[in-house]
């Protein structure tokens, strides 16, 4: 049975890459470098937005690793066929209503979702996938000393030579490798971490989850953006580790919440695919920015927000039961 909790959370992450995606990839946020005699309220706000919700992919992939994926052919095969479902669903249908956009070029592309795609999470979670299995195993051959002493050592240095020194391996939390490093977070909360422990601290565990995320927002007014909501920053990985936990805490089922998240997924690959995000979402984005006052542009822009997980929901019935048909 599906845990409420968790599938809240998980459209939670969603609502969040959503809004990332609303806040700095469509308007870009403001670099302060420190001067915040410059800062205005307005950009203060977008940055304080920005540091609650960079933690969505994260904790959207703590999830699989809470849960653990347990690589089948059908779980690969289902997984790219909703990468396809979409990608070639939303060409085509571009296509059928401005026929001047089709080509041969453009159809192919569309097929091959793990290489000519702008979705960077498509491509490493299929990877992430194939290495489950070791992974797995991995984890279920060390103790619990073992595997937190392995696990912390990889953590600081994904931290220290990715985060602070820019590897090239991991420098901003945009690969594989960070995939791997959350995937296992989420497997040590599973197997080495108490339910009952997270519960009696619950207190704690929230208040560092406020601490971490205000200094995601103060570093943000000091650093580069693109350094301080990093999917690999420190300030980023605690916060996204306490609310994690805080979600685990929560106890009730909900038939609406489980519904509602199986289509989490779906709203990724709709609002973020390039004919979507660069003909229809970025640019309303900027021209209520543009031409609304500042409260209605946060009305309209949690509006479009919305309105795409809605749009998720009606359309994913289908691909599912095309899925289950075929698969």
């Amino acid at each position: 049975m599906r845990q409420s909790n968790i599938e809240l959370l998980r459209i939670v992450s969603m609502l969040m890459v959503l809004t990332v995606h609303a806040d700095g990839a469509a308007l870009g946020l403001p670099a302060l470098a420190g001067k915040l005699d410059t800062a205005t309220g307005y950009d203060l706000g977008r940055l304080a937005v920005e540091s609650v919700a960079i933690i969505g992919v994260n904790c959207f992939t703590m999830i699989s690793g809470y849960f653990g994926i347990r690589l089948k052919w059908r779980s690969a095969a289902k997984f790219l066929f909703q990468c396809l479902f979409y990608a070639v669903g939303i060409y085509g249908a571009v296509c059928v209503a401005f026929p001047s956009m089709f080509s041969f070029k453009g159809l192919l592309d569309s097929c091959m979702v793990l290489t000519h795609t702008d979705l960077w999470y498509v491509p490493a979670y299929f990877g992430l996938m194939l290495l489950s299995p070791v992974l797995n195993a991995g984890v279920d051959a060390m103790d619990r000393r073992q595997c937190s002493t392995v696990l912390a050592v990889f953590v600081l240095f994904n931290i220290w030579c990715g985060w602070w020194w820019q590897g090239a391996f991991n420098p901003t939390g945009y690969t594989l490798v960070q995939l791997i490093m959350v995937y296992l977070l989420g497997r040590y909360l599973r197997l080495h971490v108490s339910h009952d422990a997270v519960c009696r601290q619950r207190t704690l565990i929230g208040a560092l989850y406020i601490m971490s995320t205000a200094g995601v927002f103060v570093s943000s007014m000091y650093l580069d953006p693109l350094k301080a909501f990093a999917y690999n920053s420190p300030l980023v990985l605690c916060s996204t580790v306490s609310l994690f936990m805080l979600f685990t805490t929560f106890d009730f089922q909900s038939r609406a919440i489980n519904y509602a998240a199986k289509s989490a997924f779906a709203v990724y690959l709709i609002h973020k695919a390039p004919l979507i995000w660069g003909n229809v979402m970025r640019p309303a984005i900027l021209r209520f920015e543009a031409t609304l006052p500042t409260w209605e542009f946060i009305l309209a822009t949690a509006g479009i927000v919305v309105a795409f997980y809605l749009l998720a929901m009606l359309i994913d019935p289908l691909r599912r039961a095309i899925s289950k048909a075929i698969l």
